[in-house]
């Protein structure tokens, strides 16, 4: 008589990514778009965006090598929705702005918490220019800073307004950039890089009166004395 073999029980359903001899590395579905975004951003902070590889971030995300491409297509997809993501990010930090100057803070801030995002999002030659995802949220943050800079009195910003936009982004984005750069680690030293731009922001803009330009300073000497 044939002894019956018992019947075999399923086992867990193997990690997907996961190969004879491979580190099992568990993801839930759900979490595998902002797993993959995750290690994007890290690669982006160290190496730049162009040392991103679609293939390199399935491993880092513990996923199959299909995963980041099934979500974002290719590099290019991937790296639209992160600069999506950077200026919905920008537009919220923008929003709530007290005045120009504040903006202009706001934007210096963002740049140095997200600045894998701030590489991309200016980098069109990486991006789809017209996704929709992309021009939505870069049209947020315009208006975003639309508003900020129409704080400022006529006087102050100008008769045209479209440049007193540009010399606001421009002072602000130029600064971050010198900023994230190491360029300015002689100018600014120890100082907190904030209330050294609300001083710069009151060189450029005459938001009030004149108090304005000495509250600032005032600001950037408390920082320093707080050191």
């Amino acid at each position: 008589m044939t002894p019956t073999r018992p019947a075999s029980s399923p086992g867990p359903a193997p990690t997907a990514g996961a190969g004879a001899g491979s580190p099992q590395r568990p993801y839930h579905h759900g979490d595998l778009r902002r797993a993959v975004l995750t290690a994007a951003l890290d690669v982006i902070a160290a190496d730049g965006p162009t040392a991103l590889s679609l293939r390199d971030l399935a491993r880092r995300a513990g996923v199959s090598h299909a995963a980041p491409a099934h979500h974002f297509k290719d590099r290019t997809g991937l790296l639209t929705v992160i600069a999506a993501e950077g200026f919905g990010l920008l537009a919220s930090a923008l929003r709530d702005a007290s005045d120009l100057r504040d903006a202009g803070v706001r934007y210096v801030r963002f740049a140095r918490e997200h600045p894998a995002h701030f590489q991309v999002m200016f980098a069109p030659e990486l991006l789809r220019p017209h996704d929709l995802e992309l021009t939505t949220a870069r049209a947020l943050a315009g208006d975003a800073l639309r508003d900020a800079v129409s704080t400022v009195s006529p006087a102050g910003r100008g008769a045209d307004d479209r440049l007193a936009e540009v010399a606001a982004w421009s002072l602000a984005h130029g600064f971050a950039t010198l900023l994230l750069s190491h360029n300015l680690d002689g100018p600014v030293g120890d100082r907190d890089p904030e209330a050294v731009f609300r001083t710069l922001a009151a060189m450029l803009f005459r938001t009030g009166n004149a108090e304005n330009t000495e509250s600032a300073e005032n600001a950037e000497n408390a920082a320093q004395s707080g050191r």
